[in-house]
């Protein structure tokens, strides 16, 4: 071997042998200045902001959605191990938390080197207060926050709901969930063996910015009579689903909505899909003869016809198309178009349709908003189905022209009686009145936006005096009179396709009061109720107790026909 050989593995190993006593020496020193890992370890943690309230029309103490304080029970299973006390704490915690002593056990074995371990989250404080109180070494708590709605089911469908990762679900919860969630915070920091933060090796500390508070244009009183109404048809008919909205006609703004059946939003998960469904805006129904004050409406704005105008309905029986149309058994001769609309006749509706003509027809409907979303402040909303011209059959015009052979939802009939109320401007409907930021700072503000003008003040006035016989006697609306004010509306009876044919019914009644001066609209729709099925009994009864409640409330005084022109 030669001398110059030697010197270079003799070199090679002396720099390797120092390479490994400087890393030695490098992680000595780390863990003796840096911290031992079982004493001492880092966390970054998020701050989850404080999410912002949700309020009625009032405000102030009219809470529907706030967050509520909770506890994370937490336990370290390692040092439950070693101290050889995970029997007796099980025993505790399952006599708190009611859960079994036995299950908790295992799991905490189960996890015998860990030491962090969930035993139950979101656990209240009053049902933890002897654990809290004892201090077992081993057991530790975690603050969390939760959703919490004061009146459970109470306009379940409008508010939505929080889950627990704290994401807005369904509702006003999740169309403004960037709003009501704020923006979070960021902790870093030490914690020791225990999880437990070591503050004076606190470092990066930004503080969470709390979320907007959310102020809605429901009335809680309003919302009330709604569901009770609604209740009371559930109870009386049993129907696959019934719901129900009030709307301000002036300015758009709804005052109340509801939908049955509902579910309990602070139990949120046991409910299924079927019963988070908003049936007032998420369910597309064909609306049967609520619908004929459209056509007629446009037809009256186009010069087609005049109130007065003489339809023969063919005595119940009209052969058009290769089809028959009928008029559901009545036998009705030569009538006038009031006539037509205050005995429901398709035959004369139909005709009317013909004499408009297709393109006019579908022109108004869209006008009206038949076949596209209203935009309201909600997830979920439907569009409607409306078949453009080039796919209609010969017989659809007259079909559509009484509502059958298209789709609406509640809110796109409502909105089409509330813009006849109007003298005809179609208003935009919304339910966010306000967002107001942490520090008061009104940073959204919903207010009346007018859409279109479908049709012209002589036109939305003949409408509405019309519609006015409805509920007169002789109509089919007269179960929604009420005292002292005169009603305008329409019934509706339409039979919807179940397991492939008609065979279903859908019952409705839509109007507004007073109807000289209208200020508020309301629709009740009932989804295949039992026994009997006509709007005019099933859904006009709820929308007179409504109506009654509601006018009586806003101190709303009847009104005469004189004071139309002076709106």
């Amino acid at each position: 071997m030669s001398s110059r050989g030697f010197y270079i593995r003799a070199f090679v190993s002396a720099t390797m042998l120092l390479v490994a006593l400087g890393g030695l020496g490098f992680r000595l020193a780390f863990l003796h200045l840096g911290g031992h890992q079982q004493s001492k370890r880092a966390i970054e943690r998020t701050i989850i902001a404080g999410r912002g309230y949700i309020f009625d029309c009032k405000g102030g103490d009219n809470i529907l959605a706030m967050n509520l304080g909770v506890k994370d029970v937490c336990v370290s299973p390692k040092t439950l191990v070693e101290n050889e006390t995970v029997d007796e704490v099980s025993a505790l915690l399952a006599r708190n938390l009611g859960k079994d002593a036995n299950k908790i056990a295992q799991n905490i074995r189960k996890r015998s080197v860990k030491e962090f371990a969930y035993v139950e989250r979101y656990v209240h404080e009053d049902r933890i207060a002897n654990i809290q109180e004892l201090k077992v070494d081993g057991v530790f708590m975690q603050d969390k926050t939760v959703r919490y709605y004061p009146q459970g089911n109470f306009m379940s469908h409008v508010l939505g709901f929080v889950n627990y990762e704290g994401v807005g679900s369904l509702g006003v919860e999740q169309r403004v969930d960037s709003y009501l969630r704020g923006s979070p915070g960021l902790l870093e920091s030490k914690v020791d063996a225990r999880r437990r933060e070591l503050y004076t090796k606190r470092g990066t500390y930004i503080p969470a910015m709390e979320g907007a508070d959310v102020t809605l244009t429901i009335d809680q009183n309003i919302q009330y009579m709604v569901e009770k109404a609604l209740d009371e048809v559930v109870a009386k008919h049993n129907p696959k689903g019934a719901w129900a909205i009030v709307q301000r006609i002036e300015t758009g703004e709804i005052l109340g909505m509801a939908s049955r059946p509902s579910f309990n939003l602070n139990d949120f998960r046991t409910a299924d899909s079927d019963l988070k469904l908003n049936r007032a805006i998420g369910v597309n129904f064909e609306p049967g003869s609520t619908m004929k004050a459209l056509t007629i409406a446009a037809a009256l704005n186009a010069g087609v016809i005049t109130p007065s105008t003489m339809i023969d309905c063919e005595n119940g029986q009209w052969f058009y198309g290769g089809r028959v149309l009928t008029d559901g058994g009545h036998s009705y001769g030569i009538m006038s178009v009031a006539d037509i609309i205050k005995k429901s006749s398709n035959i004369g509706t139909a005709k009317i349709a013909l004499m408009m003509g297709r393109k006019l027809q579908y022109d108004y409907m869209k006008q009206f908003g038949v076949g596209d979303r209203m935009g309201i402040e909600l997830p979920g909303e439907e569009a409607g189905v409306l078949a453009p011209i080039k796919r209609w059959s010969k017989i659809c015009p007259t079909r559509i022209a009484f509502g059958q052979a298209y789709s609406v939802t509640a809110l796109q009939v409502l909105n089409t009686f509330c813009t006849i109320a109007n003298n005809g401007y179609r208003m935009k409907p919304y339910l966010v009145k306000q967002i107001t930021s942490g520090d008061g700072e009104v940073i959204y503000r919903g207010g009346p936006k007018v859409v279109n003008r479908p049709i012209g003040v002589t036109a939305a006035n003949e409408m509405a005096k019309i519609l006015a016989t409805v509920t007169e006697n002789g109509g089919t609306g007269r179960r929604a009179r009420i005292d002292g004010f005169t009603v305008a509306g329409k019934t509706g009876t339409a039979q919807k396709v179940k397991d492939g044919t008609y065979s279903a019914w859908v019952g409705s009644f839509v109007g507004f009061v007073p109807a000289e001066n209208p200020q508020i609209g309301v629709i009740v729709v009932v989804d295949e109720p039992e026994g009997v099925h006509a709007g005019g009994v099933v859904a006009a009864p709820a929308f007179r107790e409504i109506v009654d409640q509601t006018v009586s409330y806003f101190d709303i005084q009847p009104a005469t026909w004189t004071e139309v022109a002076q709106r």
